[in-house]
């Protein structure tokens, strides 16, 4: 990859991470997270760089997210995160499917982009705190790619290793949801399943690594 094609590649990660956060600022700690993986790349690892640097860009990205809580949600969001969650629930029952955003839009009577920033705060707050491991050190999801544990310390090796024996489903999954950042309607349709059932997934998957982690 020459200079542009790792500028898209920081501007890209950085738009993933814009809600909320000044854009040019998640641009620059990419930068700084850009020159700790050329000071840091060891090519007997067996990486490729540009998916060593990949991880770097994302966690600097991700720390700078963290530390200055930039992520603010309001009391009027978290209401209208309520009303969606019981609109989903009725509508569900009603079609026998998890609801589009539009569906939810028109029976909510709000903007679909409501919607939206409603769901990318929750599901953004969760990707980011999700506990995986609490015995002795907490490890959290934001922590398993952070560029600091980036894949060379134990506990991140024995969290990749544990990825690495799930059912290839399960891997893709966690991968698009953690990894690639995925919505879970973005991950239903991925694989081809209901939202619901990414979502019970989820959560069993992460039961299983949290207790194989824990072991």
């Amino acid at each position: 990859m020459n200079e542009e094609e790792y500028a898209k590649m920081i501007y890209s990660i950085a738009r993933k991470y814009s809600f909320g956060n000044d854009f040019e600022d998640l641009c620059q700690v990419g930068q700084i997270g850009l020159l700790k993986a050329l000071e840091n790349y060891d090519p007997e690892y067996g990486s490729k760089f540009s998916s060593y640097a990949y991880t770097y860009i994302q966690g600097e990205v991700l720390k700078y997210v963290r530390e200055n809580k930039v992520i603010k949600i309001s009391k009027d969001l978290i209401a209208l995160n309520k009303s969606i969650t019981n609109a989903k629930e009725v509508l569900t029952q009603k079609m026998m499917r998890v609801p589009t955003n539009e569906e939810l839009a028109l029976f909510l009577e709000i903007p679909e982009e409501k919607i939206i920033e409603a769901s990318m705060a929750s599901e953004y707050v969760k990707s980011l705190d999700y506990e995986l491991n609490d015995e002795g050190k907490e490890l959290t999801l934001y922590d398993s790619i952070s560029y600091e544990e980036k894949g060379y310390n134990d506990n991140i090796l024995d969290l990749k290793e544990e990825l690495a024996l799930l059912p290839e489903e399960e891997r893709k999954l966690i991968i698009a949801r953690y990894y690639e950042d995925k919505s879970q309607q973005e991950t239903s349709e991925m694989l081809g399943i209901s939202q619901v059932q990414v979502s019970r997934n989820e959560s069993k998957i992460l039961t299983k690594l949290k207790t194989k982690l824990a072991s």
